[in-house]
């Protein structure tokens, strides 16, 4: 979800999750209202309750490019609490130091309810723009997996740009599942079946991590879970005019982000944009999830459409009501919480 102003006090963000929750339980009828009417566009109709909670955040929101990455990382923080609700339980979780590339790596290991023992491990990549995001951003998210899919997550806080530039990120991801893969019977998990899942730029490492998995002749992982993944840094798809303002995550704060992570640094190099791989046959079974409105919609189905031609499983689920954001926005909008449990579901089929 985007960002709320950290300037707001914690009892006006207490008092927006109130507010959204309330949104949430009003009869479509009367959201629709508030909305000033269906907003319709590329064929798809947005969700009513989205519409009034865009209405709301468009009021309070600074755009990305006016504000700092620490002060964007402490907006972010804000809304994920807000849009979080209260934490799904799950098993025992521990947060771990793990060796890097350029020295240590925060992860946190969350264990399924029930604990978990011999099943699948899920490496977890967050989203923000490669600048923003962390574990405690993204913990409902690796909750949810663990809950929903029955597997042990361990939750990576990669390297971020503007400190740290592309590839560090990458470098980050890849120690991180090959850490995964060596110590998974420590953690009570099945080293014989490590997945990868992320969303939006996590979407973009998970989908680089088994890539360089298959180039390198390393164990691929057993499944990806690629929640609206950056794909194709590139070029500009269609949905990225369609739905670059007002729903969100705009161009203009794309631009910025990836500016700001990759600089000077070769588009079409795959490490940036997975699309460009020369080779994608051999990747494993992947679940892509859109949303309708994003700006990255278009991008994420031409990899899962690339992914297919080279004769990956795939299974591609768009959520043509949503908005880019909606696996995180599941404490406060019931439509966002049935379809990410549902992609969930989707990815827990390919796993044992």
């Amino acid at each position: 979800m985007p960002g709320i102003p950290a300037d707001l006090d914690r009892l006006a963000v207490r008092g927006l999750s109130v507010l959204a929750r309330a949104v949430d339980r009003l009869p479509a009828s009367a959201a629709l209202r508030l909305a000033g009417g269906e907003r319709v566009v590329d064929g798809q109709c947005l969700d009513a309750h989205l519409a009034v909670l865009l209405a709301t955040q468009e009021r309070l929101a600074t755009p990305a490019e006016e504000r700092t990455p620490q002060q964007r990382r402490v907006d972010i923080a804000r809304s994920s609490a807000l849009a979080a609700g209260p934490l799904i339980p799950v098993g025992p979780v521990r947060d771990l130091v793990l060796p890097g590339p350029a020295g240590t790596i925060r992860a946190r290991h969350v264990r399924p309810p029930g604990g978990g023992e011999g099943r699948p491990l899920v490496v977890f990549l967050h989203g923000g723009g490669w600048v923003c995001g962390d574990l405690d951003t993204h913990e409902q998210p690796t909750r949810l997996i663990a809950a929903h899919a029955d597997v042990h997550v361990l939750s990576i806080d990669y390297r971020r740009a503007p400190e740290h530039p592309f590839p560090a990120a990458v470098d980050d991801a890849v120690a991180a599942y090959r850490w995964a893969r060596e110590y998974a019977a420590d953690l009570g998990a099945d080293p014989g079946h490590v997945a990868l899942a992320g969303d939006s730029a996590g979407g973009n490492l998970a989908a680089v991590v088994s890539q360089t998995a298959v180039d390198s002749g390393e164990p691929v992982p057993s499944a990806q879970l690629l929640i609206y993944p950056g794909a194709d840094t590139s070029r500009a798809y269609p949905s990225k005019a369609l739905f670059g303002e007002g729903y969100f995550l705009t161009r203009a704060a794309m631009d910025w982000y990836l500016d700001t992570y990759a600089g000077g640094a070769d588009r079409r190099d795959p490490r940036l944009s997975p699309i460009h791989a020369a080779d994608k046959s051999g990747l494993p079974p992947t679940v892509v999830t859109t949303a309708g409105f994003d700006p990255l919609r278009d991008e994420g189905e031409a990899y899962s459409a690339a992914l297919r031609d080279a004769g990956v499983p795939v299974v591609l689920r768009r959520a043509s009501s949503l908005v880019h954001g909606y696996f995180s926005m599941t404490g406060i909008h019931q439509a966002s919480r049935d379809r990410a449990v549902g992609d969930v579901a989707a990815f827990a089929a390919l796993l044992p």
